[in-house]
């Protein structure tokens, strides 16, 4: 299924962005250090959900000055889970690996999840060891879904809301996503008999715009 033909890439980096103008240009800096040392043919599939600042306007930009970048563009905002689905209907990666546009999660760490493929695992996901946000409004409420989600459906991880994870592009046919299952991708990928590791990854508080989650 890896061999197909319409898969022209090693790998493919779906990135859902919402009003992330301040934080796209460092991003794709970062995404280049990271990768381009690894010899990967790589694309960054930009998904812009209905942004109402600039960030249109410096995806365009990307797009225009660098043939790794793709854009998809919403009419307007409909959430993460469209963003990913849009993104993965557009990935011609082998590989896949999602990650959110504010930069929390470092692309220097992207390598580590796509080595950890290698070990026989379908999806890496990433677990934010020093998570560096918020106490009550973050921190708290993530904890407590987590804990009541993993014992409701026994899929048991440190940390299901990390939007860094890896996935063989076979994977994503038997994603269903739809309204917010993104939070569930854990989930779907054990009910389709999947198999799943999880590695520590690197997470910062933000340094550029607003969260766009709320409690």
């Amino acid at each position: 299924m890896e061999n197909d033909e319409t898969l022209s890439r090693d790998l493919s980096l779906v990135i859902p962005v919402y009003n992330e103008e301040e934080s796209l240009p460092k991003l794709v800096e970062e995404i280049h250090a990271a990768l381009d040392p690894t010899g990967l043919d790589y694309e960054m599939v930009f998904v812009d959900d209905g942004s109402r600042d600039g960030s249109f306007a410096i995806l365009e930009k990307l797009y225009k000055e660098d043939n790794r970048v793709v854009v998809v563009s919403f009419r307007r905002n409909f959430g993460q889970t469209a963003g990913f689905k849009a993104g993965f209907s557009q990935a011609k990666g082998r590989v896949v690996v999602t990650l959110d546009a504010d930069g929390q999660n470092p692309p220097a760490d992207i390598p580590k999840l796509v080595a950890k493929l290698d070990d026989g695992y379908d999806v890496v996901n990433g677990w934010r060891e020093n998570r560096q946000d918020g106490l009550l409004l973050r921190k708290v409420p993530s904890k407590i879904a987590n804990n009541l989600i993993a014992r409701s459906t026994g899929v048991r991880l440190r940390d299901r809301g990390c939007s860094l994870r890896a996935f063989r592009h076979y994977v994503l046919d038997d994603l269903k996503l739809y309204g917010e299952m993104h939070r569930f991708i854990p989930e779907l990928v054990n009910n389709a008999g999947f198999t799943m590791a999880e590695v520590p990854v690197s997470h910062r508080a933000r340094e550029a715009g607003t969260s766009k989650y709320g409690i």
